[in-house]
């Protein structure tokens, strides 16, 4: 699933392309209304964790969730044919952005914009993320820090590799509870700075200095001490941590745990 990083990314090439302009709106593959937004300006794109949703004057806030199959094709002649499957096609004469296999694409009165918004937790990539709300979210989380920040209504935006490369960064062992205030200060520090990285790249950047590469995720050995990684299941995804550099609780961050 895309996660936080990408959405933002989506948004502000979107928003670059769409705002202020007049677009053509469709449904190729015939299982969305776009009339409502067909032939109307576009007053902006935002993202709040791992969604997008389009103002869109005189009509309905437009909402879009990716989920696990979801992809947007972009395309720089609208001329372009868009595959049967394209639930949405958003055009100007410049671009064309088509939205394939969502788990979402709905309109949304502002009752179900104000529903969806309140569930989900602090946006590490947002200007308007409460960092003391985000820390006390998860600081009084009863479940594994692992698990709570797999948690849209904890934080939003975060996913399975950002888990496991966060933690790392943070010192923290995935099945740790408790993990106090500090720390969560700690690891939302880190999730503001590499996810602005990883937006701006396209992709998870978890070191600076060498961007294509993890610490922990889906790698046999932990690229820091070279430990065996260890890979189990947490919160229905697979967690990754290293033994080492995260230690299990009694209130260790590990040998390091910090990412500066």
């Amino acid at each position: 699933m895309p996660e936080g990083h990408l959405l933002h990314r989506y948004a502000g090439q979107q928003r670059e392309a769409l705002a202020g302009r007049v677009i053509r709106a469709s449904s190729p593959q015939g299982r969305f209304d776009a009339r409502p937004y067909d032939g109307r300006l576009v007053s902006g794109v935002e993202a709040v964790g791992k969604h997008l949703i389009y103002r869109i004057e005189g009509a309905p806030a437009l909402h879009v969730h990716l989920g696990m199959r979801g992809v947007f094709l972009t395309y720089d002649d609208p001329a372009v044919e868009p595959r049967a499957g394209t639930r949405l096609r958003l055009a100007t004469d410049e671009a064309a952005f088509d939205l394939i296999a969502p788990a979402r694409c709905e309109a949304l009165s502002p009752a179900g914009e104000a529903e969806l918004r309140g569930r989900l937790g602090p946006d590490p990539l947002r200007a308007d993320a409460d960092r003391e709300e985000a820390v006390r979210r998860l600081a009084s989380a009863r479940a594994p820090v692992g698990a709570a920040v797999l948690d849209q209504a904890v934080w939003a935006g975060i996913g399975n590799a950002w888990r496991a490369e966060l933690l790392f960064l943070a010192g923290l062992d995935p099945d740790e509870r408790g993990v106090g205030a500090e720390r969560a200060g700690l690891l939302w520090d880190a999730a503001v700075r590499f996810l602005a990285l990883g937006r701006d790249a396209g992709q998870v950047v978890s070191d600076p200095e060498a961007p294509d590469e993890r610490w922990v995720y889906k790698r046999e050995r932990c690229r820091r001490c070279g430990a065996k990684v260890r890979a189990w299941p947490l919160a229905s995804r697979t967690a990754y941590a290293c033994p080492v550099e995260q230690r299990p609780a009694g209130g260790s961050r590990g040998r390091r745990g910090a990412f500066h």
